[in-house]
């Protein structure tokens, strides 16, 4: 099974991406995977290297099945920010489009933070996140280690749609941290499947986030994922995602669209 260090280490911009099976769900590559790669493939553009990342919107049109092109273009690159557009294109059509901002920090007299983080048990105190044995288990998840820390599970279908679990990648060292994270803020099933009663296939459409520091943690450290479907109706779910460090510092926010076919 190849590891995310070993996916990252043999990318080649100018070649085609083969996706493991192994960083699948369904019949498409994991949706934090494709995202990932779209920002790797922007850090390896020609020029001066760019800031980090800090904020990004990816909109996810087509199955990524078996293998993939992923080719980036700097649109613009001002003083302290730079835009970068990235396209994915798999089984002959576009199946993935990446719009991303790497900026520096800037001057600024204006700071808060009222994110909050919900008290929760240490990850040692957890059991694992969800069904092994569940018939629409994606193969993905073997690559990250995941354990409950409060809210629900799939199918529970007993109130308030939200999901809490502490996560970190397996075999991730010396991968770029926003690459990484990018590739784990995914993790978790759509909060709204709280609500199933039986499975059902469900697909991401939108996903934008924003990168709340630039001191990131290490890709192998144990971090604070939380996903909470705040709407759903006609077949569609909007849900808000953090990701917390083990320090309780807010690294990533971000919201999804997600298509239901239940």
């Amino acid at each position: 099974m190849p590891t995310l260090a070993e996916l990252v280490s043999g990318f080649d911009p100018t070649s085609e991406f083969v996706v493991p099976t192994q960083w699948t769900q369904g019949r498409t590559a994991y949706g934090g995977l494709t995202a990932a790669m779209s920002v790797l493939a922007a850090q390896l553009t020609k020029g001066k290297p760019l800031a980090p990342l800090k904020s990004a919107q990816f909109l996810l049109s087509a199955p990524v099945v078996d293998s993939a092109t992923f080719t980036a273009r700097r649109l613009r690159e001002g003083r302290s920010a730079s835009s970068v557009a990235v396209e994915t294109v798999s089984g002959g059509q576009v199946a993935a489009h990446a719009s991303l901002i790497f900026a520096q920090p800037r001057p600024s007299a204006i700071s808060h933070d009222h994110v909050g983080v919900p008290e929760v048990p240490a990850p040692e105190e957890c059991a694992p996140f969800g069904d092994a044995s569940a018939p629409l288990r994606p193969a993905f998840v073997d690559n990250i280690e995941m354990v409950q820390a409060g809210g629900t599970v799939p199918l529970a279908n007993d109130g308030d749609p939200r999901f809490r679990a502490w996560v970190r990648h397996r075999g991730a060292e010396g991968v770029d941290p926003a690459v990484a994270l990018v590739a784990l803020a995914d993790a978790l099933p759509p909060a709204t499947t709280a609500a199933f009663t039986e499975w059902a296939p469900v697909s991401t459409m939108s996903w934008s986030l924003h990168i709340c520091t630039d001191d990131l943690p290490k890709p192998t450290d144990w971090m604070l994922l939380e996903s909470s479907s705040t709407f759903t109706l006609d077949g569609y779910s909007h849900q808000s995602m953090t990701l917390w460090d083990s320090a309780s510092r807010p690294i990533i926010q971000a919201s999804q669209t997600v298509a239901l076919f239940a």
